[in-house]
């Protein structure tokens, strides 16, 4: 534990994180959608937030919902974080605590991709309290900390389906046995060494030893194809229709979707279980709806039997009321009849005993009207108890009619009281299942045994699974150290990481922060841009991979054929070479033009430099180079030609080929040339290193790029096993299968690679073993008079001219030119202007639009060119030609029409050279891109002072102040004399200076210096202190 309570190493872990945000805000995020806003007002401000409205012409909606970064348009300071809505009339509401002013003028906005970082500080935050999920000693074995246990299980068979009989290697059944017997495993799977199979078991095992499994990777693919595996494995274990192995997130491999999609997404798990629970309810009513006319059945031959008796009995109850009540009107009658002859017989009450004799009468008649009154009651219910007697008789008589009826119908029915229990059953399911289909989504989650996730859905994510007894990390290379060490804490009771540490790194910037300090920047790539392999201590400070009990190394690959293998041996494993485990043949048909596994095209004598701010990203001879080789492959069937229908699968341009190349700028030239040449664009045939990654085909193009700049860039800067040249470049090779096709500049590569480079390494085994076809034999070495005789397929085609040929042959194109001519030339002389003004003043006679871009006359180096600058210019223009002026432009491009394109080292509009070379290229999405680079580089290039004309000096507000107290001649940081600005670099720090801003010793002044037109003093700000 920490002071803070933190346990070791969260405090590092966190100030690694942090520094990640503070990268990405002081990011350029160059290559990021970034949206422009304009015509901004501030709406409110309270408590330091500021709500401003702005008008925004072009919204992405990939940024609606997402946290937002923003600062002001051409700004190079830190971008502040902000949120955005887009309001239905197109304005947009921008809250931040950032201060903007009143009036903002013009903003830019673009995703927050540290809010992924945010998130996974509070989640590092919370660790070592009772709330957080981590295991802190399980995290800690991924830094070396703790001894977990190692072990090897006896009978692997016991949980590994056909154990004996699977297709595997020692060094794997050696991986899947440990990973059984063990509290962690590094797994190290060099490319096509079966890593995503030795998972798959080590899962399949696990499962079955009932452990609950957590798998994760760094993308959503590899995640995809992992668990694509481990489904065809598991998908005969009971359960596994409704969720045993899931995948958290959304799913991205087609393969994946269409065969196990219903079983392993979550919300198709849960919308199958909602139509089962809904047809287990349907049943269930339905049952119940015939019991209960089972039921009534029962019911009514018990009413009917009720009814019988009933009757029967009121028969017979109504038979005795009826003689019993004849007989008391019978004896009624009778005392009536007596009274009534006694009344008769007593007379008229007269005489001495008058009033005795009217006593009695009145008494007999008394008497008498009581029985009359008894007679008259009993006669009613005579009359009564014959109503009762009929009414029982039909009662009993509809009974006894309907009863057999009755009793047919619940013959086969069960007994009254077993309907009955079936009634309160079927009810009290129902309500289970309405019950249960409202818990639906607990219920999905408490069937997975297996979960697939991104490493960042698990960060993000409060709880996955309920419990988490397995974390298998894979592709733990490319997961920075926070996210790792995070993801390895969820786990109780066992680890496995697995990866390459010699493939493609995590994605970090704060190791390459130029605001950071030294000290800052070695902290990140200590804790953040580590991988677990490294922070564990299984590889020393070379790079080179350590013996430990905790780590399996693969050592067979199944990909590449073996020479391949040997070039990706050389370059990323000389200290653990791959053996080969596949056949020596292609699976391709025989294609002259790559009959060898491995093929150099070497580009060296055919350099044209590149344009724009970055030249070194981009390589025209390359792009020209490739589509040739393409359009060769087209013809030897190999690949499908252009605008080919119904391609059988398997043959695809995509199924058979990989362009990769390090830049995005040359993917994006060799994606327009392709989609040129094969009539349509196919996604995924041309792209960066990092997007191939997990992927691989039977041909695979490297471009190098380098060539067309100075030096050949960042990609080749990095030395040692370790490096990101070494990863990258190993995730390239290894991407081929039978054929691997290398191009580039060999003797610019030689020129400027460091001498024991991984970079360099390749270089020496490609000239030393693979077959080299020299660039001369894709793309023809042509004489000016050939253009007139080839046909248009051939005139299309890429072609390189010597310099005494190109002005002829620009000539016959310019002559052929039907609408517009654009001419780069930063340079002119009198001769060449002279001849050029002659050949173009016909043409812009005849309508033709002529544009010609050059450098401001006040950019010649010279005052005397100064003037005659001016004059050519003016040349130009009287025979009806459009000048442009662009600052400090260096392009050597013609285009005419759109769709011919001259690129080369030749300034048209100057003295030739004699080694000056160009190439001619029929591609109008090439004279496009070329002409949006351009553009472009006129509008990025930092804002200077005003031209002064060549050999004046600068006035004194713009001229850098002398030191105080300096005495005149000392050298001193910030110091800018003979075009050079001087640096205070220390000696720990000089490689960075070099690499960055290309910096140089001056021995006489002991003093860096870098060139002062080319680096501002806002670049070199933190060696100018």
């Amino acid at each position: 534990m920490t002071g803070t309570g933190r346990p070791y190493p969260v405090e590092e872990l966190l100030t690694a994180v942090r520094a990640e945000i503070l990268a990405e805000q002081r990011s350029d995020a160059d290559g990021a959608v970034k949206i422009a806003l304009s015509k901004g007002r501030l709406v409110s401000q309270s408590g330091g937030t500021r709500e401003y409205l702005f008008e925004c012409r072009t919204w992405q909606e990939s940024l609606d919902g997402l946290p937002v970064l923003a600062r002001p348009s051409r700004s190079r300071k830190a971008w502040d974080p902000a949120e955005a809505t887009r309001a239905p009339d197109g304005t947009v509401r921008l809250v931040t605590k950032a201060d903007f002013g009143t009036t903002p003028g013009n903003i830019q906005i673009r995703k927050d991709d540290s809010a992924n970082w945010a998130v996974l500080a509070e989640r590092l935050e919370t660790a070592g309290s009772q709330d957080s999920p981590i295991d802190a000693d399980h995290a800690g074995w991924l830094v070396g900390r703790g001894a977990p246990r190692t072990g090897r299980a006896g009978n692997p068979g016991q949980w590994v389906a056909n154990w004996t009989g699977l297709q595997l290697n020692p060094r794997q059944r050696d991986a899947v046995a440990q990973a059984l017997a063990s509290e962690v495993l590094f797994l190290w799977g060099p490319p096509g060494t079966g890593k995503t199979d030795v998972v798959g078991h080590i899962v399949e095992g696990s499962f079955r030893q009932g452990l609950k499994v957590l798998f994760l990777a760094p993308t959503n693919v590899a995640v995809d194809q992992a668990l694509e595996r481990m489904c065809s494995l598991l998908q005969h274990e009971e359960g596994f229709a409704e969720g045993i192995v899931q995948r958290s997130g959304s799913i991205v491999l087609p393969s994946l979707r269409s065969r196990y999609g219903d079983q392993v997404d979550p919300a198709r798990i849960a919308a199958l279980l909602v139509e089962s629970i809904d047809r287990q309810i349907s049943t269930a009513a339905d049952q119940l709806k015939g019991a209960r006319a089972a039921l009534v059945l029962h019911d009514r031959v018990q009413d009917l039997e009720s009814d019988l008796a009933t009757g029967t009995e009121e028969m017979a109850g109504a038979g005795r009321d009826h003689a019993a009540a004849a007989k008391a009107v019978a004896a009624a009658d009778t005392l009536a009849a007596q009274l009534r002859l006694k009344t008769e017989k007593a007379g008229q009450p007269t005489g001495p005993f008058a009033e005795r004799r009217a006593a009695k009468l009145r008494d007999l008649r008394t008497a008498l009207a009581h029985e009359e009154g008894e007679s008259a009651r009993a006669r009613e219910d005579v009359s009564r108890a014959a109503r009762r007697h009929t009414a029982g008789e039909k009662q009993a008589a509809e009974a006894s009619r309907a009863l057999p009826a009755a009793r047919a119908a619940v013959l086969g029915i069960p007994p009254r009281q077993n309907v009955v229990e079936s009634v309160a059953s079927l009810q009290e399911r129902l309500d289970e299942l309405g019950q249960k289909r409202k818990r639906i989504q607990d219920e999905v989650r408490s069937r997975c045994r297996v979960l697939g996730a991104t490493v960042a859905k698990a960060v993000q994510s409060r709880k996955l699974l309920d419990e988490v007894d397995l974390v298998v990390i894979d592709e733990a290379g490319m997961v920075n150290l926070p996210s790792a060490w995070f993801a390895a804490g969820l786990a109780r009771k066992r680890l496995i990481v697995a990866g390459d540490f010699r493939q493609l790194p995590a994605v970090t910037k704060g190791d390459g922060d130029r605001a950071a300090s030294e000290e800052e920047r070695a902290h990140s790539r200590e804790w953040t841009a580590r991988d677990a392999f490294h922070a564990a201590g299984l590889v020393d400070p070379s790079g080179r991979v350590r013996q430990d009990p905790r780590l399996v190394a693969l050592d067979t690959q199944y990909r590449m054929r073996e020479r391949i293998c040997a070039v990706v041996n050389e370059v990323a494993y000389p200290d653990a070479p791959l053996r080969t485990g596949r056949g020596n043949t292609s699976r391709l048909p025989f294609a002259p033009l790559i009959d060898s596994p491995v093929i150099l095209i070497d580009t060296s004598g055919r350099r044209i430099p590149g344009g724009g701010r970055k030249p070194h990203m981009t390589n025209a001879v390359h792009a020209a180079v490739i589509h040739e080789l393409v359009r060769g492959l087209q013809y030897e069937g190999i690949l499908p030609g252009r605008k080919w229908q119904e391609v059988p699968e398997g043959e695809r341009a995509t199924d058979r080929l990989a362009v990769i190349s390090p830049y995005r700028e040359q993917v994006k030239a060799l994606k327009s040339s392709l989609a040129h040449r094969f009539g349509e664009y196919y996604d995924g045939l041309v792209d960066t290193v990092h997007r191939f990654q997990g992927s691989q085909r039977p041909v695979v193009l490297l471009d190098t790029v380098a060539g067309a700049g100075k030096g050949p860039g960042f990609f080749y800067s990095g030395t040692g096993l370790s490096s990101q040249t070494c990863r990258l470049l190993n995730v390239a090779l290894s991407r081929a299968q039978d054929h691997l096709v290398v191009v580039a500049d060999v003797d610019f590569l030689r020129k400027h690679l460091a001498p024991r480079s991984e970079a360099l390494a390749m270089v020496d085994h490609l000239e030393a073993h693979a077959q080299t076809i020299s660039a001369d034999q894709l793309i023809p070495i042509r004489d000016a008079d050939q253009l007139a005789t080839m046909s248009a397929e051939e005139l299309a085609r890429p072609a390189f001219f010597e310099h005494s040929e190109v002005l002829e042959a620009v000539a016959w194109d310019v002559e052929r030119a039907q609408r517009s001519v654009e001419l780069y030339s930063a340079f002119m002389d009198a001769p060449p202007v002279r001849r050029w003004a002659r050949m173009l003043e016909p043409k812009t006679a005849a309508g033709l639009q002529v544009t010609v871009f050059t450098r401001r006359p006040e950019e010649q180096q010279e005052p005397s060119r100064v003037a005659r600058h001016r004059e050519l210019v003016g040349q130009l223009e009287a025979v009806g030609c459009r000048v442009e002026f662009r600052d400090r432009m260096h392009e050597k491009v013609l285009i005419l029409d759109g769709s011919v394109l001259w690129h080369g080292s030749k300034n048209l509009l100057a003295n030739i050279g004699p080694t000056d070379l160009m190439m001619r290229y029929t591609d109008p999405a090439s004279c496009d891109r070329v002409r949006r680079l351009m553009e472009r580089t006129r509008m990025e290039r930092p804002a200077r002072a005003q031209w002064r004309l060549a050999g004046e000096t600068a006035p004194a507000s713009e001229a850098p102040a002398q030191r105080a107290g300096a005495p005149a001649g000392k050298v001193y940081p910030g110091l800018e004399r003979d075009g050079r600005l001087y640096l205070n670099v220390s000696y720990e720090q000089r490689n960075e200076a070099k690499r960055l801003l290309r910096a140089q010793w001056d021995k006489e002044a002991r003093h860096w210096w870098v060139d002062a037109a080319r680096v501002s003093r806002e670049e070199a700000a933190r060696w100018l202190r």
